[in-house]
């Protein structure tokens, strides 16, 4: 029922908030299954909900479950409401499910952690985040998991934040995605001004129809809806870390393993995607928005690809193979294939997490090290592991029968296919095309390396790590064994039409009420992609086993040798991070400390702070000449003060009112009721200061000889004190 969708985020949530005020007060086996438990929960709801209500999500265009109005000003009314169709219950169960084998896995791999209770906390704080993200109904509810899925990789990226570089990292993680929520926040004000409404249902609706207020031009040329769709995927830029914002994503693998699995397959990066395909009806009135998604995406995925060939840390080239992925997601939406782009995100959930809950699961047995290096022949040891990192491996590979293979070839396919992009742009989707396909050659070639230099091989560990080796407990093995057999099978849920006409494809049939129908593609180019890919994909693998097979050969110590200047510049990740430091770091640092100089120190502490003690002090080292217990002194001093306060009180007092008339040449006085009796006024019309009006009245005229203008000074004395106050005005005679 539709009342059950708001339990889904809110059992992990509540689960968080129960370990953070409660969890030190249990076991830590009670620990972890209120935590397994919460998730596990989670899913087994997502599975009733999506199933057994599924004819009704089609039908009636998703489930609703308003909680209620959330605040309202003006003409904006936000609720709190959740809703599931299938792009965001496909996304509930892979959230769900995957989050909970890795909490699963969480319990072997962090047992002798001191803060065990605070790392399930985060774990279950993430999931929930990125369940309400999925679920929420509107922008501003989307925004509210999109910064709790910021706020959790910051928790847990730096968990161990004891050493400064692990506190680093979540720090960078943090801001880098301040800068993309800040185009994510602009993004949804203009559809707002555009609209009038930030509900998700009624965007798409109002972008379906193409509403002229969303194609009328805004900004040099382009319509809103293209600078909408911009600084909304500059949100997703910095979330799913795509250039140029993809830098932190690298150094969260300061984190403990299973937060990588967790940010890298099932939650944060993901955000990004599945933002642009829930909007993908306002993308597609923007060709230039989407022809941007698709470039950034390609761009990325080679990009990730080369770097990843040059490094030496297991995790981070999990990672960089993980922008890269994303890549190909984005291209997947870019080019209008939102059904196809979920579909890899998908697969990508079980290969990916699957790959780093094996990095966990090696790193447990080498005492903590992720130095490929160092590793070599671990296959002996680690026989489960090995077989669920092959699975895992020959996925992301794109190698036939496993899943990746499928969800690679759907996006490929239909960039070659795709005609979103119209007339003038259509060489765009054969490019990011051609492009995939050359990042397809990268990851195949460094998913291989890591494989043969881990598990092929002598061990090059040191002896006392290699005495100690070891194959993780059932806890990590049983969640790894389980990714390991979704990585070969689920595939078979986006068979293309080429390979199962009879069953179809069942994420496209599940998407198409949220994203559109699947782009329809010939199955002869169908059968030419997965040619070339298979291809592609063996010749990666073949020519790594040249290069790595049982360990560095001999032709990679040539090619080091022949470019040492290339190897340098892969191995250094082409210097992104030290271009980003001296470009935006240090110019921001420099300005921050001129900040600190200028209004800190001087202006705040010497002025504000400084200045008003200054200003005491001196004012009471004045008081002090006075308090000098001479009483003839204070009966002076009483006296001046007497005197003082006798002129001020026997002035007389200004009048209310002061009225002009201007009749012709002629001017006419009026003082209104503060005038009092037995006074004396004085009238001097033409500034000479000289009266020429004067008595007990308190009023004058004054005929003027010509225009002009002239200064009038009225003279009030008080003859009984001899007293007095003057009042000027200026008279205008036309």
């Amino acid at each position: 029922m539709p009342s059950e969708l708001r339990i889904i985020p809110l059992l992990p949530l509540l689960g968080a908030a129960y370990l953070i005020l409660f969890g030190r007060r249990h076991s830590r086996k009670a620990v972890h299954r209120i935590a397994c438990l919460a998730v596990g929960a989670a899913f087994l709801v997502s599975v009733d909900v999506f199933f057994f209500w599924f004819p009704m999500l089609v039908q009636s265009d998703g489930l609703t479950d308003l909680v209620g109005t959330w605040f309202a000003s003006g003409d904006l009314q936000v609720d709190l409401a959740l809703r599931m169709d299938g792009l965001s219950g496909l996304m509930c169960l892979v959230v769900s499910f995957v989050g909970t084998l890795i909490h699963v896995y969480s319990t072997g791999y962090m047992a002798h952690d001191k803060d065990y209770v605070r790392f399930f906390a985060y774990l279950n704080l993430f999931c929930g985040a990125m369940l309400l993200l999925v679920l929420g109904d509107s922008l501003p509810v989307m925004f509210i998991g999109w910064e709790g899925v910021g706020l959790c990789s910051y928790l847990l990226i730096g968990f161990w934040y004891g050493e400064a570089a692990n506190a680093s990292a979540g720090k960078k993680a943090f801001i880098t995605n301040r800068v993309g929520d800040l185009g994510f926040l602009i993004g949804m004000f203009l559809l707002f001004r555009a609209a009038g409404t930030l509900d998700i249902p009624v965007l798409v609706d109002t972008a379906r129809a193409g509403s002229p207020t969303l194609t009328a031009t805004l900004w040099w040329g382009q319509p809103v809806a293209f600078w909408a769709a911009l600084f909304l995927f500059m949100g997703a830029v910095g979330k799913s870390a795509q250039i140029p914002l993809y830098v932190w994503l690298p150094d969260a693998m300061a984190g403990p393993t299973p937060v990588s699995a967790l940010i890298h397959a099932a939650t944060m990066v993901t955000a990004g995607v599945y933002m642009v395909a829930r909007l993908g009806a306002l993308y597609l009135l923007a060709p230039a928005a989407l022809a941007i998604v698709a470039g950034v995406g390609a761009l990325t995925a080679v990009f990730a690809a080369v770097v990843a060939l040059g490094q030496n840390d297991f995790k981070k080239v999990l990672a960089y193979s993980t922008i890269s992925q994303l890549g190909f997601m984005f291209v997947g939406v870019g080019t209008g294939n939102f059904a196809g782009g979920v579909f890899h995100l998908f697969t990508h959930a079980f290969f990916k997490a699957g790959l780093f809950l094996c990095a966990g699961s090696v790193m447990h047995a080498m005492a903590g090290s992720g130095d490929i290096s160092r590793m070599g022949g671990l296959a002996h040891k680690l026989p489960w592991t090995t077989w669920v990192f092959r699975v895992c491996g020959l996925a992301i590979c794109g190698v036939p029968i496993f899943s990746g293979f499928f969800s690679k070839d759907a996006i490929v396919a239909r960039a070659f296919a795709t005609a979103v992009f119209g007339p003038r742009l259509h060489w765009i989707g054969p490019t990011v095309g051609a492009g995939l396909l050359a990042a397809a050659l990268g990851t195949a070639f460094y998913m291989s390396r890591l494989y043969y230099l881990v598990f092929t091989g002598e061990c090059r560990a040191d002896l006392h790590t290699r005495e100690h080796l070891h194959e993780s407990p059932v806890a990590m093995l049983g969640p790894m064994l389980v990714l390991g057999l979704g990585a070969l099978l689920a595939g078979v849920v986006g068979l293309p039409s080429a390979v199962s006409r009879s069953h179809g494809d069942l994420v496209g049939h599940w998407l198409t009420d949220s994203v559109g129908p699947a782009l329809e593609v010939s199955s002869g180019l169908q059968w030419r992609v997965m040619a070339i890919s298979t291809v592609i994909a063996l010749a990666g693998i073949g020519l790594a086993w040249q290069f790595f097979g049982g360990g560095v050969r001999e032709p990679a110590r040539r090619f080091v040798t022949a470019w040492p200047h290339l190897t340098a510049a892969v191995r250094g990740k082409f210097f992104v991070d030290e271009i980003y430091n001296w470009l935006v770091v240090r110019p921001l640092r420099g300005l921050s400390r001129v900040f600190f100089l200028v209004v800190d120190r001087i202006l705040i502490d010497q002025l504000l702070v400084g200045g008003w003690t200054v200003l005491v002090d001196t004012a009471g080292r004045l008081l002090r000449l006075v308090q000098v217990g001479d009483v003839q002194r204070y009966l002076a001093i009483f006296a001046i003060g007497l005197a003082a306060l006798v002129y001020v009180m026997a002035r007389p007092a200004a009048p209310s009112e002061v009225k002009i008339r201007i009749e012709g040449h002629s001017a006419v006085v009026e003082l209104g009721d503060g005038a009092a009796d037995k006074l004396d006024y004085g009238f001097d019309f033409d500034g000479d200061g000289l009266d020429d009006r004067s008595g007990a009245a308190a009023s004058a005229n004054w005929v003027y000889p010509q225009p002009g203008h002239y200064q009038l000074r009225v003279r009030i004395t008080d003859p009984r004190w001899n007293t007095s106050r003057t009042i000027e005005r200026t008279i205008d005679i036309q």
